[in-house]
C-alpha cells in the first residue's frame, strides 16, 4: 500500500488508463490511509460508504475510459457543490443535506473519471487561513498535529501531505490555494483569473477570488489543472482556450530567467522570525539552476494596495455572504463575516471604484516591473504554523494585527494582480514547521510559470525527500 500511495498522479492515472492497475486496489489502498490518518488529522469530511466507493471502483473497472481521472480517488473543497455531498462551507447555518448537481469544475472532474469520496475542510465560510469549523471542527497540520493546516484549502492540503489523496482542489482569495501548501510541503497553484472558470451568484463582475489545483508534484499540478481549465460560456469572463494545453506539463526551464526576490516589500510587510531567511533560500535553488536572483520589488506603495484590497473584498463578502439581514441568523455567522459585511455595507460606489482604479495602477506597476523580471518571488506566509486551535496570528514580528487577516499580507499582490502564483515548497525551520515561496508569473503565462517551478520541484523534490511522521 505504501509504495502505491506515494505514487504520484500522473503515473496513478496512466496505470489505470492501461489496466495495470485496478480501481478498486487503488481505492482499497486509500481507504485504508483514510482511517488510519484522517480521524487525527481531520483533512477530509463527509465520507462517502466504503462500499458504496468500492462499488464505483468496480464501475470503473468494468467500464471504457471516461477520461484523464479515470478511477482515481478525490475529495473536493467544501465550497464547491458535488451531487450527493452536502456543502456546508463550514457552517452551522448552510442545510446539511446533499446537493443535487455538481459545481461546474466538479462536473469536469466527474466527467474525467474522478471517483468522489469525500470533500476536505474548510474554515467556516473560508475567511481565514486557518483550520477550523463548527462544522466538522479542527484540521490538523500534516507534519504536526498540534499545529494548524493553514486555510482556507486547509484539508486539501493535508490529505496531500499524508498520501490520502494523489490530487486536490482550492480556491484562492487571500491565499488560501497558498498558505496551507506552504505549511504542509505541497503545491498549490493560484492561477490567473478566468482561467479555471467558476459560476457565482454574480458572472459578469470580476472578483479576486479563482479556483485551482494543488498536488505533490508541479507534473500532477499540470495534470489536475488540465481538466479545471478551459472557457465556459457559464462563466463568460473565463479565459479563452482548452485546459489541454497545459498537460502534458511543460519541459523545465530556468537558465537565464530573472527573478525579483520581493521578500518583505522593502519593509513595509511583517515577517516572525526566520521565515524571510527560510523562504529566501529556495532562491538559491534556482541561482544554482542558472536563474539571476536580484533583491527588487515593484515601485508602488503597498498600504495603499492592501487598503485597496480590504476595500474590494468588504464589497464582494457584503454582496455575496448571506444571512446578515435575519437578526436570528445573523447571530451564527462567524465574527469575521460580520466584519467583512458591515465595512460593505458602509461603503459607496465611488470608494469600490477608487479601489479598482488602485488595483489597475498595480497592474501598470508591475507591467513596468516584468520589463527586468520574468518573475517575483515572497513567502506563502508571514508567520510558521500557529497551534491548531488558533484563528489567525495576533502578533507579527512584534506588530499587533488589527483585523483577522492581516498577517496574510504577503499574500496581496498576487491576488491584486490577478496573475499565476505558485507555492512552492522552502523546507522547514529547527522546529520542524514547513514553509512556502510563491513564485509569481506575468498574467496569463501559467505555462512559463510552470515551468520554471518544474525546474525547481525537480531539483528538490521536497514532498518526497521530506514525508510526513505519521507515514511512518
Amino acid at each position: 500500500m505504501t509504495d502505491l500511495l506515494e505514487t504520484g498522479a500522473v503515473q496513478l492515472t496512466q496505470a489505470l488508463a492501461t489496466r495495470k492497475l485496478t480501481a478498486q486496489d487503488l481505492m482499497a489502498a486509500t481507504l485504508e490511509r483514510v482511517a488510519a490518518l484522517n480521524p487525527r488529522h481531520n483533512a477530509l469530511v463527509a465520507l462517502r460508504p466504503r462500499d458504496e466507493l468500492m462499488a464505483q471502483a468496480r464501475a470503473a473497472d468494468a467500464s471504457d475510459l471516461r477520461g484523464p481521472l479515470h478511477g482515481l480517488p478525490l475529495a473536493v473543497k467544501d465550497l464547491e457543490d458535488v451531487a450527493g455531498l452536502p456543502t456546508t462551507k463550514g457552517s452551522p447555518l448552510l442545510s446539511q443535506s446533499p446537493a443535487l448537481a455538481d459545481s461546474l469544475m466538479a462536473a469536469r472532474l466527474r466527467a474525467a473519471g474522478a471517483i468522489f469520496i469525500a470533500k476536505t475542510n474548510v474554515p467556516e465560510f473560508a475567511l481565514g487561513s486557518y483550520s477550523r469549523n463548527p462544522v466538522y471542527g479542527v484540521t490538523r497540520n500534516a507534519y504536526d498535529p498540534r499545529l494548524s493546516a493553514g486555510g482556507s484549502s486547509s484539508g486539501a492540503s493535508v490529505a496531500l501531505a499524508l498520501r490520502m489523496l494523489a490530487l486536490a482542489d482550492g480556491s484562492d482569495y487571500g491565499g488560501s490555494l497558498r498558505n496551507p501548501a506552504g505549511w504542509n510541503n505541497v503545491f498549490g497553484f493560484r492561477p490567473s483569473f478566468g482561467r479555471v472558470p467558476r459560476v457565482d451568484q454574480d458572472v459578469w463582475t470580476p472578483g479576486l477570488s479563482v479556483l485551482g489545483p494543488m498536488a505533490r508534484s508541479v507534473e500532477d499540478l499540470a495534470l489536475m489543472f488540465s481538466v479545471q481549465a478551459g472557457f465556459s460560456a457559464a462563466a463568460p469572463l473565463s479565459l479563452p482556450g482548452d485546459g489541454a494545453a497545459f498537460f502534458p506539463a511543460p519541459s523545465p526551464r530556468s537558465k537565464g530567467l530573472r527573478i525579483a526576490w520581493v521578500g518583505d516589500f522593502g519593509g513595509e510587510i511583517p515577517y516572525d522570525p526566520g521565515v524571510l531567511a527560510l523562504a529566501r533560500s529556495a532562491m538559491n535553488v534556482f541561482e544554482e539552476l542558472g536563474c539571476e536572483v536580484e533583491e527588487a520589488r515593484p515601485d508602488f506603495s503597498f498600504p495603499a494596495l492592501w487598503r485597496a484590497f480590504k476595500t474590494l473584498r468588504y464589497w464582494h463578502n457584503a454582496a455575496h455572504l448571506p444571512f446578515y439581514e435575519d437578526p436570528d441568523q445573523r447571530k451564527g455567522l462567524p465574527d469575521a463575516a460580520i466584519y467583512e459585511i458591515e465595512h460593505g455595507l458602509k461603503l459607496t460606489a465611488y470608494e469600490v471604484a477608487a479601489a479598482s482604479q488602485t488595483r489597475s495602477l498595480w497592474h501598470a506597476a508591475l507591467l513596468r516591473f516584468h520589463e527586468a523580471y520574468d518573475f517575483w518571488a515572497m513567502p506563502t506566509a508571514q508567520c510558521f504554523a500557529f497551534p491548531a486551535e488558533a484563528r489567525g496570528a495576533t502578533e507579527i514580528g512584534g506588530k499587533a494585527m488589527t483585523t483577522y487577516h492581516e498577517w496574510m499580507q504577503c499574500v496581496v499582490p498576487a491576488t491584486m494582480a490577478g496573475a499565476p502564483a505558485i507555492a512552492l515548497p522552502a523546507g522547514f525551520d529547527a522546529a520542524g514547521r514547513a514553509m512556502g515561496v510563491q513564485l509569481v508569473g506575468r498574467v496569463q503565462d501559467e505555462i512559463g510559470l510552470l515551468a520554471a517551478a518544474r525546474a525547481y520541484d525537480e531539483a528538490t523534490r521536497w514532498p518526497y525527500r521530506r514525508p510526513p511522521d505519521a507515514l511512518a
